[in-house]
């Protein structure tokens, strides 16, 4: 009887102790870089000990996922990424308030938290810009964009690429921006007249810079720490910010609704929002501006105050029906034939 005592407890605690180990995993979508998606899972888990299985997805591939598994999830938190898609995801139940404390966070990463009652927090900051390979236009003797209005120029024909808003949340961003600017009817004339000097719409947000870094497009629209990067690399990149005016995105961290690994996601969100994880970005020549004000800002970093940002309504353009209703009307005059 003793025996089989001692057995069934340590049956019992072996029982337990598989459960905590199984607990102690993560599930994590990142909509950032490769590279800072890598190092981030690995300083994390060399911080808490946690395991994390990491999957990299665009913005709009994440929220239909998301959307997709609702009730069901197989991921317990979405980092990085525009934080329209991220509000949108709060905004339809589908993500859940973490209790991060915001005291250290800069004002545009609160106001995220306000606008989605705690279900997203913002994490960087980055403008919208345009890109340009320095030695296509001086070879074909163009002279170079200097706002947005420019880009419908007949030079550029062939010569511009821009990712697809439905898949991208810089893209998105490039659409509201044009958008407020300009007003809707006009805005969307622009990006329609664009539209006829675009060679390739991508997936990714960050694809159309780096294709104009090794000369496979002339001009690209983007966010300008990641052109910041390929030019700190050694392309042959010049970086503008648009004469009228440009949007900024505000990235954001959420824990999704349901999630298995509630616990591990809050740890995860503590993280990223520290100065200390913020202050990584560098080693992978991230130069986003970071949410936490004792972060160490990288001095590569686009300096936000002297650019043109206008007073983004994310509010307005990070909801599900302004949302839909852009994308359908860029799907009707914007989006090419295929």
């Amino acid at each position: 009887m003793k025996k089989l005592t001692i057995m069934g407890a340590a049956m019992l605690a072996g029982t337990v102790l598989a459960g905590h180990a199984s607990a102690q995993e993560l599930n994590v979508i990142c909509s950032n870089e490769q590279d800072w998606c890598d190092l981030m899972a690995s300083a994390f888990e060399d911080e808490t000990g946690i395991d994390v299985s990491m999957v990299r997805k665009s913005t709009g591939e994440t929220l239909a996922q998301v959307r997709a598994e609702a009730g069901n999830p197989k991921i317990d938190v979405w980092w990085g990424g525009t934080g329209d898609p991220h509000l949108i995801a709060s905004a339809e139940g589908l993500t859940q308030p973490s209790g991060a404390d915001t005291s250290e966070l800069l004002g545009w990463a609160v106001n995220l938290a306000e606008i989605s009652g705690g279900r997203t927090i913002g994490i960087h900051a980055g403008a919208l810009g345009i890109a340009y390979n320095t030695e296509i236009l001086a070879e074909k003797g163009v002279e170079p964009p200097a706002c947005w209005r420019d880009l419908t120029n007949p030079d550029y024909a062939g010569e511009i690429q821009v990712a697809n808003p439905n898949s991208s949340g810089t893209a998105y961003t490039e659409l509201a921006t044009l958008v407020q600017i300009f007003g809707e009817d006009d805005g969307f004339r622009l990006l329609a007249e664009i539209g006829e000097n675009v060679n390739t719409y991508t997936k990714s947000g960050s694809a159309p810079s780096k294709a104009a870094a090794r000369g496979e497009t002339g001009i690209s629209i983007g966010f300008m720490h990641d052109m910041v990067k390929l030019a700190k690399a050694g392309f042959p990149l010049a970086i503008v910010s648009p004469c009228e005016g440009t949007g900024y995105e505000v990235g954001g961290v959420s824990i999704i609704e349901g999630a298995q690994n509630f616990d591990e996601a809050v740890q995860w969100v503590n993280f990223v929002l520290s100065a200390e994880a913020q202050s990584l970005g560098p080693q992978v020549d991230v130069f986003n501006v970071p949410s936490n004000s004792n972060a160490t800002v990288p001095p590569e970093s686009p300096a936000l105050e002297s650019i043109k940002l206008i007073d983004y309504d994310f509010a307005t353009y990070g909801s599900s029906e302004t949302r839909a209703r852009l994308l359908a009307r860029w799907d009707e005059e914007v989006k090419p034939a295929e």
